[in-house]
């Protein structure tokens, strides 16, 4: 597999980073089979509560991030004063035929040292026959308590429509800093 990068995206206070096939040369159609967006150290702006990553995606032609999406979420969660270890579903976290924002995680800590790292992998998106299947891994520094969380999520966004359009985000603040590669795979 060879990955070619595409566009690199850098958050400086941004509401969210989205790629948009065909601007600021987004390439998002049948050039690649696959899509691999790799986000490294997203750290929400607020400084009183840390924040969901998440992401959603636009079908062609349309205008709203808001795709039905239904996934499946678990966690493994280990504080840094080694009181708590946990392996969990994220019942709070997945979907089942939403049309919201798909959660990467659940409360990115926004301390000075609290970000969250990643790659999200879109298959297929041109396809005009099937559904467009995706999966996460992520890592993040949980806030209160301060603890470590690796993330797992997959799913498919339930459309035959080809997608063109994706948005990051946190869920209420903006994306204070980080960076996200988009590479097509061949």
């Amino acid at each position: 597999m060879a990955k070619t990068l595409i566009k690199t995206l850098t958050a400086s206070g941004s509401a969210s980073l989205d790629f948009v096939d065909g601007t600021s040369g987004v390439v998002m159609d049948n050039t690649y089979p696959v899509y691999e967006f790799i986000f490294v150290n997203m750290h929400p702006a607020s400084s009183s509560a840390g924040e969901g990553w998440m992401f959603q995606v636009n079908a062609d032609g349309e205008s709203d991030f808001d795709e039905t999406i239904t996934s499946t979420v678990f966690r493994a969660y280990h504080t840094e004063d080694d009181g708590t270890t946990e392996l969990a579903y994220g019942t709070a976290q997945d979907q089942a035929q939403g049309a919201g924002y798909q959660r990467l995680t659940n409360y990115t800590s926004s301390a000075n040292d609290g970000s969250v790292s990643g790659i999200l992998t879109l298959y297929d998106p041109s396809s005009g026959t099937y559904v467009k299947h995706f999966m996460a891994t992520s890592q993040d520094m949980h806030g209160d308590p301060v603890a470590t969380n690796s993330w797992h999520v997959a799913g498919y966004i339930n459309t035959t429509t080809a997608i063109d359009e994706i948005s990051f985000k946190f869920d209420t603040d903006n994306i204070e800093t980080g960076t996200i590669y988009m590479y097509g795979v061949s």
